[in-house]
């Protein structure tokens, strides 16, 4: 979080750092502190993507389920991913734990409101703390978001899943809903600067029907299925997405393959 954001955003985020938050025995926050930080983040934002005149399109909310575990699953194109994601479970009156790396939750400001939410931190040289903390929320009835990608695709494109949505799924007994995001990137995205000031830019947001995720079947087989889900939905958010590029210098945030100057999926591995 930068000082990029409209001044009256910015100082309210700020008043909303929690240095300490209320926690378990366990190291996590309290459920009612939780809800006690996460709600105030949330007018937080919403009052930001207003003074930004967002053209924020959701459908599909009511495919996440109102009550019970579930594993919402979505691309990942932009930094403010996990915040249109949350926003797209609120129609239902769910607060979305995210599962997400470590060092954000290092970060001075993002660090106590990140606890403070519990969301989950991701360590990725001790990854089973995590998909074990991940696995006791599903079963308290909480909905978990995942990336499965791990993180942005540069290219905008949809990249290979791990597998471990799936897998929290099955342990847990508890469906997948797929989800996609198109126009994320243009606010926030890996290599690219910031664009938080009044933009007018549309984000859209598709919500799929929830997938179940029997015992029975290889975590490898419903990643595939998840994935394809996955791309449909991002096939469609981008058919919807109101805008084109304005002209030749406004074609990055559109992929290769749809007539943009994203990087293709082979650039990006060779950058690297």
């Amino acid at each position: 979080m930068g000082h990029d954001l409209p001044n009256a955003e910015y100082l309210r985020l700020r008043n909303l750092r929690w240095e300490n938050p209320p926690q378990d025995t366990e190291g996590r926050a309290s459920p009612d502190m939780a809800e006690l930080v996460y709600r105030p983040v949330i007018g937080a934002a919403r009052s930001m993507f207003k003074a930004l005149d967002l053209k924020i399109d959701c459908q599909g909310s009511e495919n996440i389920p109102r009550s019970g575990g579930a594993v919402l699953v979505s691309n990942h194109i932009g930094y403010l991913d996990f915040i249109f994601s949350g926003l797209a479970a609120l129609p239902q009156k769910r607060l979305v734990r995210f599962m997400a790396k470590e060092s954000v939750f290092r970060h001075r400001v993002s660090g106590p409101l990140m606890r403070g939410m519990k969301h989950i931190p991701v360590d990725r040289r001790q990854g089973e703390e995590a998909y074990a903390h991940a696995l006791d929320s599903l079963r308290a009835g909480e909905v978990i978001g995942v990336f499965p990608e791990a993180t942005i695709s540069q290219s905008f494109t949809l990249k290979g899943f791990k597998s471990g949505a799936a897998r929290l799924a099955q342990e847990a007994g508890v469906p997948l809903v797929p989800m996609a995001l198109w126009g994320t990137q243009r606010l926030w995205t890996k290599g690219r600067p910031k664009n938080l000031r009044r933009s007018h830019i549309p984000v859209t947001i598709r919500v799929g029907e929830a997938m179940e995720a029997p015992n029975d079947q290889y975590a490898g087989a419903i990643t595939r299925r998840l994935r394809e889900r996955v791309q449909e939905l991002l096939e469609s958010a981008q058919r919807a997405y109101p805008v084109r590029p304005k002209d030749a210098s406004d074609t990055w945030w559109v992929p290769a393959h749809l007539g943009g100057t994203a990087p293709t999926p082979a650039e990006v591995r060779e950058a690297r």
